[in-house]
């Protein structure tokens, strides 16, 4: 279960480090990449992490050593870093810091010289359908009341349970949702008038620079197209994640039809900055400290989890 739930929080948000999460932020999450991580995890465990758990350091030594090495990125001195806390975790240090104003946690190798990109837990149970077994359904706290008026919505609108997800185009983790539980979650539940999803926009701008523009340009193209043509762009950008750019959202737009000289002017004008800074604001009113993050029937799922995680979830919401 601790080894589930530190997982789980890891999924959430991707770490300011410059260029040494360059490929990560680029790779669309094949399951290649996904396992050629794996085996780096293992031999480094083997390796370097083995003999560093005979000299470890504090966790305080192995935070200070995180904060240093992120202040040494490119962009990493550009806005003030704390230490939130850190505390052991199995084999390593979950050193959670606040960087530009976001809690990001961040795991440490117990020597201290070692950061881990991703923790990718080996000892997963695989069902036949290729989805992740755990039943730890990774919903936390009571239920609130999410208020969707005038967000984008996909499936029935009076569908019997609904899915808030608050999401950022350019996070990694959003991406890895979008390409690999979506389309599940779609043909099981929203395809089949079960649920409905509504998005809502959480660009963490400070980490992702173009999140907040290209949160702006689905909304120019739902401004023309309506909820269709909104969702069409939104597949187009996790589609492409690595290749976001206002040269691209216009020509996007165009390729869904749009009239491009009204496209252009709404994003260059921010006609709709406010409502994606209303959206992210009031994320984090509702306790959204990451992306992606989901209220299923008001209840909040954080994290890109598996299909099987959200299965449980949803099933519970008709309960």
């Amino acid at each position: 279960m601790e080894k589930e739930k530190s997982t789980n929080k890891s999924d959430t948000i991707d770490v300011p480090v410059g260029k040494y999460f360059d490929k990560f932020r680029q790779n669309p999450w094949i399951i290649s990449t996904i396992l050629l991580i794996a085996v780096l995890i293992v031999l480094m465990f083997f390796g370097a992490f083995g003999a560093g758990s005979e000299n470890a350091v504090s966790g305080d030594t192995a935070a200070n050593n995180l904060v240093s090495f992120i202040k040494n990125q490119p962009g990493g001195s550009d806005g003030e870093i704390k230490i939130v806390s850190s505390e052991k975790e199995g084999s390593l240090y979950k050193v959670t810091v606040d960087y530009k104003g976001q809690n990001i946690p961040v795991y440490v190798s117990m020597d201290g010289k070692y950061l881990i990109p991703d923790v990718v837990p080996l000892d997963l149970k695989v069902d036949n359908d290729g989805v992740d077994g755990n039943t730890d359904s990774g919903v936390s706290g009571n239920p609130v009341e999410v208020n969707i008026e005038n967000s984008p919505s996909k499936g029935d609108k009076n569908a019997p349970l609904t899915i808030v997800e608050f999401s950022d185009y350019q996070c990694p983790f959003c991406g890895r949702f979008f390409s690999e539980t979506l389309p599940l979650i779609e043909e099981q539940y929203i395809k089949t008038g079960k649920a409905r999803l509504v998005f809502k926009d959480f660009p963490l701008s400070n980490i992702h620079p173009e999140a907040q523009k290209a949160a702006e340009a689905v909304r120019c193209v739902g401004e023309q197209k309506g909820d269709e043509g909104y969702f069409k762009m939104h597949d187009k950008l996790f589609e492409n994640q690595a290749s976001l750019s206002l040269e691209n959202y216009k020509k996007w737009a165009r390729e869904l039809g749009v009239n491009g000289a009204s496209f252009d002017k709404c994003l260059s004008e921010g006609k709709h900055a406010d409502e994606v800074n209303a959206d992210l604001s009031y994320g984090s009113q509702l306790g959204v400290t990451g992306t992606p993050a989901f209220f299923i029937n008001g209840k909040l799922l954080s994290g890109a989890q598996p299909f099987s995680v959200f299965k449980q979830a949803i099933d519970a919401g008709f309960a």
